[in-house]
């Protein structure tokens, strides 16, 4: 027996593979397209771990993905993959309905596949566990009381819609063919190894390198900030005793903007590894031309995970930057063999600072 991850090379994914196998015994099969955002030097340290199993695959082959289903008798699959990047969403969204749509139902039917083979008992025990954002309810005012499982599907960016159209996919194939399924859907992750397209880890390299801290807008956008080591153990709170066909939103509740995001980095790069000139990170943040359809605020109720299923974050957002930025410190390799030269032409045309 063994669990089937797919997108495990990638942030998330990557660090779910990890802790899994820092407390279980049972073999991880790790399927993963390696787009730019996979990176199997997040996985180094299970290079000759028997336990690991990666295959360099497409969660849309649904050929290939059943016949490592059968293979290694997967009883449950824990769908990471996906593309996630609003802003690369916005420039290309074809890619986008592509992986997360078309490649969400081809999974689905290579799994539905494969279930309905099992024998009952096997059937009754599976589990097929499906991540997603918080990003599929849209915006919240200012004053808005925040997500709850209930709250109207609104996505307002290609990456959101491709995200809430997988969700929907997955909710359908639950109430028309029984498939045991469960989602999450998280807020904002931060930790270690973030592709730095993001705004943690892009802040912290773009600190380092003596480069300017892109702001979008005003700055004033609010996201809710969950740690990843906090959310990879909600998963698998999730999959362990989360109830057949239901939802779970998973937040850190840390709603902080932007701007104080930015800022507290700088505060803690000062401390752990101040400038040359004795002078504040924060001179380097800029505000940039703000992207188009930015939501302004979002914010996760986690209260049913936690109800339900003992679920809380171990993390405040101060601490687990702490771990972040320390990490980020201690593995300049990693972070070398991202930053490519393809990386740096895209940020140099995402980030265009106002004239």
């Amino acid at each position: 027996m063994a669990v089937l991850i797919t997108g495990g090379a990638g942030f998330i994914g990557g660090n779910f593979v990890l802790d899994w196998l820092a407390s279980h015994d049972e073999p991880v099969v790790n399927v993963d397209k390696l787009t730019y955002a996979g990176n199997l030097q997040t996985l180094a340290s299970l290079q000759s771990d028997p336990r690991h199993i990666f295959v360099q695959a497409d969660i849309g082959d649904g050929e290939r993905i059943g016949t490592l289903l059968r293979q290694y008798q997967v009883r449950a699959v824990i769908n990471f993959a996906a593309e996630s990047h609003v802003d690369r969403s916005i420039s290309g969204p074809g890619e986008f309905i592509q992986t997360n749509v078309v490649g969400t139902f081809r999974l689905l039917e290579a799994v539905r596949a494969y279930w309905s083979s099992l024998a009952e008992a096997e059937q009754a025990a599976f589990r097929f566990l499906h991540v997603s954002t918080d990003e599929v309810y849209g915006s919240l005012g200012a004053c808005d009381a925040a997500f709850t499982e209930q709250h109207r599907y609104e996505p307002n960016s290609p990456y959101s819609a491709s995200k809430a159209a997988s969700d929907h996919l997955v909710r359908a194939w639950h109430h028309t063919y029984g498939l045991p399924v469960l989602t999450t859907n998280c807020s904002n992750n931060y930790g270690p190894y973030h592709f730095p397209e993001k705004l943690i880890p892009l802040v912290l390299l773009n600190a380092l390198a003596g480069k300017p801290l892109p702001i979008y807008g005003d700055g004033q956008q609010v996201r809710d900030w969950l740690y990843v080591k906090d959310h990879c153990s909600a998963i698998r709170r999730v999959l362990e005793a989360g109830r057949l066909g239901e939802t779970y939103n998973v937040g850190g509740w840390n709603e902080k903007t932007n701007l104080e995001v930015v800022q507290t980095l700088c505060d803690l790069l000062d401390e752990a590894q101040p400038r040359a000139d004795g002078r504040s990170y924060r001179e380097q943040i800029r505000f940039v031309k703000d992207r188009p359809g930015h939501d302004r605020r979002y914010a996760i109720d986690a209260r049913k995970l936690e109800r339900e299923l003992g679920w809380k974050p171990q993390e405040t957002f101060e601490s687990g930057l702490k771990k972040t930025v320390k990490w980020y410190l201690h593995n300049t390799a990693w972070i070398e063999g991202v930053t490519s030269g393809s990386y740096r032409q895209w940020m140099q045309t995402q980030y265009q600072q106002d004239e």
